[in-house]
């Protein structure tokens, strides 16, 4: 089972054996550029929002082989012999996640529309997909780079998950979303929720809601970002950004890799590996010697407008979940929500 632990100064999924090993006692403050675990004064286990990591890595592996292609023996004259490719499908063991948030999920979603509902769907992707149990965790408060309101996937748990809990100072409220978690729920033999639990659930998840500081209005948001491809605010904002690809990192739905050949030293054949890559990576944009992007001020534009505009044409949904992790992670603590609003797109 993988948890939020506390490590190194930020909490990620790691192993864990023991209640004691969550993040009990401790709260997140984050603010653009910044991220700090403090005591939050309270015996709760849930109380720090997420951390950069998120479930993408546990399902679009950050490196992996896609084909084994070996040649046949050595023939003579060189190059005429044939050779064999053999897809390179993971075989992971079950696992359970406990703790993830309700933007996590939705941006799980938006992972399988890429990798599942295409035509040739992603087999490495859907072999570590179908081993996966996930245990949701809806949120009872907000970090202060939380924007999940505006695209309706948060704070509350309410699709994609096999169980659902809520903490709340009474104890845990539970849900079942699979009949996976229905087993697992009636293996726990928990008594059904009283009414005045599931009151105080509502009061402190539409609190939760009420506090966020940050949101983005969506109407019309695509048609609203094509029209700003000339404006102004990208050359302020390439000027400040760093291309670090940060943001593309603890993004939980960037799906950019890279795809080449590893061959053999002795020449018998060779891996086809794919890894993440980053559309602010300068050789991102290089096609046979032109670099169609060749400024940091085009990288952000392509990767704003792709994420919050292409991405509804192509896939129909929305790249960004509203987790803030772009906003939190940014060294130079660009703000997503801020630039949107300065292209012309007010906030709610």
């Amino acid at each position: 089972m993988l948890g939020p632990v506390p490590r190194d100064g930020a909490v990620v999924l790691d192993e864990i054996e023991r209640v004691e090993e969550l993040p009990v006692g401790l709260r997140d403050a984050q603010e653009a550029g910044r991220y700090r675990l403090e005591p939050s004064g309270r015996d709760a286990c849930f109380d720090v929002v997420n951390g950069p990591g998120s479930l993408k890595p546990l399902v679009f592996a950050p490196r992996e082989p896609l084909l084994q292609i070996e040649l046949d023996a050595f023939e003579e004259p060189p190059g005429r012999g044939g050779f064999r490719a053999r897809e390179q499908v993971p075989d992971p063991p079950r696992l359970a996640v406990l703790g993830v948030r309700a933007c996590d999920l939705a941006a799980l979603g938006v992972q399988d529309r890429i990798f599942l509902e295409g035509r040739e769907p992603d087999a490495a992707y859907a072999a570590r997909r179908r081993h996966l149990l996930l245990v949701g965790v809806s949120c009872t408060h907000s970090a202060p780079t939380c924007f999940c309101v505006s695209f309706g996937t948060g704070p509350r748990v309410t699709r994609g998950f096999d169980l659902a809990l809520t903490e709340l100072p009474e104890g845990f409220l539970a849900r079942a979303g699979s009949a996976t978690g229905e087993s697992v729920l009636a293996r726990l033999h928990a008594a059904p929720a009283p009414p005045a639990l599931l009151a105080a659930e509502d009061s402190a998840i539409e609190a939760c809601a009420a506090e966020q500081q940050r949101s983005i209005d969506l109407t019309d948001l695509p048609e609203r970002l094509w029209g700003s491809l000339e404006h102004p605010r990208w050359r302020d904002v390439g000027a400040r950004c760093l291309s670090c690809g940060n943001c593309t990192m603890v993004c939980p739905t960037c799906f950019c890799h890279d795809i080449w050949d590893e061959p053999a030293l002795d020449g018998s054949g060779s891996l086809r590996v794919r890894a993440w890559d980053s559309c602010f990576d300068r050789d991102h944009a290089q096609v046979r010697g032109l670099n169609h992007r060749p400024t940091i001020q085009d990288r952000y534009r392509q990767w704003l407008t792709h994420k919050l505009a292409g991405w509804v044409e192509q896939y129909g949904t929305s790249g960004c979940v509203g987790c803030g992790r772009c906003i939190t992670w940014c060294p130079v603590g660009i703000d997503l929500t801020e630039e949107v609003a300065a292209l012309g797109v007010p906030p709610r």
